[in-house]
């Protein structure tokens, strides 16, 4: 799954409070958005990646037309998540554009296989400050989850960005935790099973980490 590779590697203060780095920057669409992937030079391609994430999340908080926004939410519908991967999967893991790939990358892995991860959430239910965090609803289902990511998502662009990391990382700890509880009770029946979920589960905390520490870097204005 898409998501697993972005696995590697909190205070609500006003995103306000950033300096902006361009004046209401013209919104591009995802066509445009499309043509920064797939370039020759790796360098060329990061730096475009890390300018694209800093002018849609300040395009984003200062758009006044919400289905502009509902584009930039949606960019992996209309994308594909395999175009949205080549633009910023790649970024580290601590940076803007690796966060909001993350943001993306766990919706849309709820969103394909969303019983799954409601059943891992379930069982991560224990968890209770990061599912407080989170903030889905109890108990979550396939639609809450999707809802919730949404609602994340969304977020990044019309509220405080490093309060939508520190939800996206409580959800996947909650979510590392389910998984690992299934595969301690996989151990037996389905050993390979387990080793491969009990991976994910490490992965997914490392997107969790780097989710923190990129709310952190936002907030102290070291985030690139």
């Amino acid at each position: 799954m898409a998501v697993h590779r972005a696995a590697s590697g909190r205070g609500a203060s006003s995103t306000a409070s950033r300096p902006v780095r361009h004046h209401r920057p013209r919104m591009s669409t995802p066509d445009e958005l499309a043509r920064f992937a797939g370039g020759e030079d790796p360098a060329e391609v990061s730096a475009a990646a890390s300018r694209l994430a800093h002018a849609l999340v300040t395009g984003g908080q200062t758009e006044d037309d919400p289905q502009v926004v509902e584009r930039l939410i949606g960019l992996v519908d209309e994308l594909g998540i395999d175009t949205v991967a080549e633009l910023w999967a790649d970024a580290p893991a601590v940076s803007l554009a690796g966060a909001l790939w993350r943001l993306y990358a766990l919706h849309e892995a709820t969103a394909r296989d969303g019983e799954s991860w409601a059943a891992w959430y379930r069982a991560g239910h224990d968890a209770h400050v990061a599912r407080a965090v989170a903030g889905a609803v109890e108990p979550p289902g396939p639609e809450e989850l999707r809802r919730l990511t949404t609602t994340i998502l969304t977020g990044a662009y019309r509220a405080e960005i490093d309060v939508a990391f520190e939800r996206a990382a409580a959800y996947a700890r909650v979510v590392s935790l389910g998984q690992t509880r299934h595969a301690e009770d996989l151990e037996i029946a389905a050993p390979e099973h387990a080793v491969h979920l009990t991976r994910r589960a490490e992965r997914l905390l490392g997107t969790a980490e780097a989710l923190e520490d990129s709310a952190r870097g936002w907030r102290d204005g070291s985030l690139d």
